[in-house]
């Protein structure tokens, strides 16, 4: 019988619950739009650890399970598995550079892509607007594929202590304090994006949230409590419309 990634035991079980939690994020993201065939990625790491878990280079977000979940070093000058994906030095560089994110989703969702492509400020046209309003910062030095670890680096930096930044024409990255927060984070940034995009086409211009409003919506839409429960709605969607899932194989 063939060992599975979850049933190795070159894992703890508190890794090994990661790892699953990872590959629904995956499952997750596919559902709210983030698939662009195998590419894009996520990743999260145990608080402190020096290494990561993330989704290998071939599989894409809705087909992803336990077993196509790598380990990676934070170091880029580690031995690699051939089949990590080729941005793997992106996360590699904000893990380094941010000791407070334990999870990272890139990923190419459309909506995201489009504002960033654009000069639109992310404005509070939503409650999902209102937590990145002002803490979304642009990187404008390339829209290739992040291959080398200066372009991994200057990401990092223009991320800075934001939980996300726009890539222009390439995408998005988006960061959490755990694998929850992350996956959350990116529907959030996607239905963020796609709702401003809309009232971007209403004749006489709109109104969003004001100052006071953004930050009580900061305070009660995206405490930690309400994160867990929109994860774990995420999590129950994902059960109950995906076989692999809904079996009982994945839980």
């Amino acid at each position: 019988m063939t060992t599975t990634v979850i049933d190795s035991p070159a894992f703890t079980p508190a890794q090994i619950n990661l790892i699953k939690q990872i590959s629904i994020a995956a499952r997750s993201l596919s559902l709210g739009g983030h698939d662009d065939f195998n590419q894009g990625q996520v990743s999260a790491r145990m608080p402190g650890a020096d290494t990561f878990f993330i989704k290998n280079a071939i599989t894409g977000f809705d087909e992803c399970t336990p077993d196509d979940i790598l380990q990676a070093s934070t170091d880029p000058e580690a031995p690699k598995d051939r089949l990590l994906p080729p941005e793997v030095v992106l996360h590699q560089a904000v893990y380094n550079a941010r000791p407070d994110v334990n999870a990272i989703v890139h990923s190419h969702a459309p909506h995201t892509l489009v504002l960033g492509a654009t000069d639109l400020q992310l404005r509070a046209v939503s409650h999902d607007g209102a937590f990145f309003e002002g803490r979304t910062p642009r990187f404008t030095m390339t829209s290739n594929t992040i291959l080398t670890l200066d372009v991994a680096e200057a990401v990092a930096s223009a991320l800075g202590t934001y939980p996300a930044a726009l890539l222009r024409n390439h995408g998005g990255v988006i960061v959490g304090k755990s694998i929850r927060h992350a996956t959350v984070y990116a529907h959030l940034l996607e239905r963020a994006c796609a709702l401003q995009l809309t009232a971007e086409r209403v004749p006489g211009g709109y109104h969003s949230s004001d100052e006071g409003d953004i930050a009580a919506k900061r305070e009660f839409n995206f405490a930690d409590l309400s994160v867990r429960s929109y994860w774990d709605h995420c999590s129950r969607q994902v059960h109950r419309l995906l076989p692999l899932y809904a079996s009982g194989q994945v839980s």
